[in-house]
This record gives structure tokens, sequence and C-alpha cells, in this order.
């Protein structure tokens, strides 16, 4: 996947940063609490969204209330699933929300798809674009009045763009060229009938950021992110799994090889990488090396045009 690192570079490796970020995401995970009437925390149960909770659960939860009881996540977690999500990571997202105690909302696009609302051009299409409709029918269903999800800037370019609020218009779009100034730690939260906010606590975070802090704070992960045997196909420069939804094409050789994914989602477009790494202290020294980002080493759907996440988020996506 990438040039070699040795291990002996983890223990040189300095993580005093984290505190920072982690201190920044909890000021903005309370900032949030305390300025909307009617938030929730986007979850999905992958690495970011974990990591996030974590955050959410000191921010909240580590601070017990006069009777000694500890604490509560004040907002409920929202996932928008596909119905091609790995059952690997919707079973650990339902565990994590019942070992915390947290209300958990799932919103299905074959919900939508049932209603109407959401039409597939043919039934082999990915329904990751389509999550952005079944999430603003789940705004208006529970009046949210901000989403707080796990972006990073260092994912995609057009993520570079967005703010740590991101306000949202009536109809749930972002309007890049009308982005609202964050000076300092100071925040314009104000609301018309209809609007929202997406909150991205993580931004000024990276993917080895994430997986440092992953190390350091022994988060659990779905099996999925550590190496594991799978069978796969190469196409268009990246490895596919054979699934029942993405079979091998005609003249595609199946292989079984050493793979971990770097991020997970919708079974139609996300990819493993070959692997090796076992543990986040692995995955570390493999990130250092990386000269790929995660989504483009992982999504098919990022790969149409590159502007195609820009459309996404103009659109209501995440």
């Amino acid at each position: 996947m990438n040039a070699r690192t040795e291990p002996h570079v983890l223990s040189q490796l300095s993580n005093r940063h984290l505190d920072a970020l982690e201190e920044e995401t909890i000021f903005i995970l309370r900032e949030v609490a305390a300025a909307f009437e009617r938030p929730a925390l986007l979850f999905s149960g992958g690495k970011d969204s974990l990591v996030m909770l974590k955050c959410a659960e000191k921010a909240f939860m580590d601070t017990k209330g006069p009777s000694g009881s500890r604490g509560r996540i004040p907002y409920p977690l929202l996932m928008i699933d596909t119905g091609h999500n790995f059952p690997e990571v919707t079973d650990f997202r339902d565990f994590r929300a019942r070992e915390l105690g947290a209300e958990l909302i799932v919103r299905s696009v074959e919900d939508s798809m049932a209603r109407g609302t959401v039409r597939l051009a043919h039934p082999g299409e990915s329904r990751n674009v389509h999550q952005s409709v079944t999430l603003l029918e789940a705004i208006e269903e529970f009046r949210f009045d901000a989403l707080i999800g796990g972006a990073r800037r260092d994912e995609e370019k057009a993520r570079a763009k967005e703010r740590i609020f991101s306000h949202r218009d009536s109809f749930g779009q972002w309007q890049p060229k009308a982005q609202r100034p964050e000076l300092w730690t100071l925040f314009n939260t104000r609301l018309a009938p209809g609007e929202h906010f997406r909150v991205f606590p993580i931004s000024n975070w990276t993917e080895l950021d994430v997986w440092q802090y992953i190390e350091r704070e022994q988060i659990a992960l779905p099996s999925l992110y550590y190496t594991h045997k799978r069978q796969v196909v190469e196409r268009k420069g990246l490895l596919v799994p054979v699934t029942e939804l993405t079979p091998p094409r005609e003249g595609e050789t199946v292989e079984t090889r050493d793979v971990r994914f770097r991020t997970v989602g919708d079974i139609t477009c996300t990819c493993p990488v070959e692997s090796p790494a076992a543990t986040a202290a692995d995955i570390v020294i493999e990130t250092l090396a990386a000269d790929v980002s995660e989504r483009g080493a992982t999504r098919m759907d990022d790969k149409t045009s590159d502007a195609s996440m820009e459309k996404r988020k103009k659109d209501g996506y995440f």
C-alpha cells in the first residue's frame, strides 16, 4: 500500500498534540449542547464517529451528578442506513450505543425508497449518494437544528472548504460562498426557521491523529479495520470486495488477500487496502507512510469527478 516505515518510529512519534485536539472537540460538543435545542450526533459505527463518541463520553459522562450517578450524552445518536452496510459495523454501532445507554435513531434509505422519495436509476446503483434524501427527511421528522458529524478536513478537498459550524439553508443545502466567519472560538449559531447546522468537531484532526488517539485511548473498533483475509478483485486501481452486492465481473480474477478497511461505508462503494496491520499501533506506522488519501484509496463513488463530494454536500450530504 505504501512505502515502508520502520516500527521504531512509533516510539519517537509525539502524541502530545492530541490533548489540544481532544480539548477543542470536547469544547465544540459542549457548545452544541448549549446553543441548540434539538441536536443529534451522526453515528455510523466507523472510526471517526467512534473517536467523536469517545470525546462526547469524556465531555458529558465522566462528570458525576449530585447523586453520584454517571452523566449521559445529551443528544441522540443518528445513523442513516443504506441497507448495504457491513454487518460487523452495524452490530458494533448497536453494541456501543447500548453500552453507553445512548438513544440510537436509525433511518433507512430503503424506507425512503418505499415512500418513493428515493428512486434508483437501476437495481445495482449505489445507495450512498441517496443518503442525503433520508437524512433530510430525518431532520424534518425530528426537527433537528444541529447535526454533529465526524468529517475531517484531510479527507477530501471539498471538506477542507467547510467551517466547523456549517450553516445549511431551509433546503438542507450548503452554500460554499455564503459561509460564516469563525474568528477564534466564536461561532455564529443564529438560525432562521427551517435552517440547521452541520457541526464538525474533529475538523482539525487528520487520519494519523485519529489512529494515534485510538491507540492512546484503546478505543475498540469493528474488526474490519484490522487485517483479515478477504476475497477481492482489482478494478480501476482499487481492491473491490467480493460480496453478493459486488460480485466479480467477467474476466476478473478473484484473489484472497490480507486486507483492512481504512474507512467503512456502503458495501457497494467501499474498498479495502492490502495490509498486514493487526493493531492501532501498526496502522499508525502505515499511515505515516501513506501517499494516497483515505477516500482516494477506498471510495469508488468519489472517483466520478473531482467535484463529486462538493456537489453532494451542496445537495445536503453529510
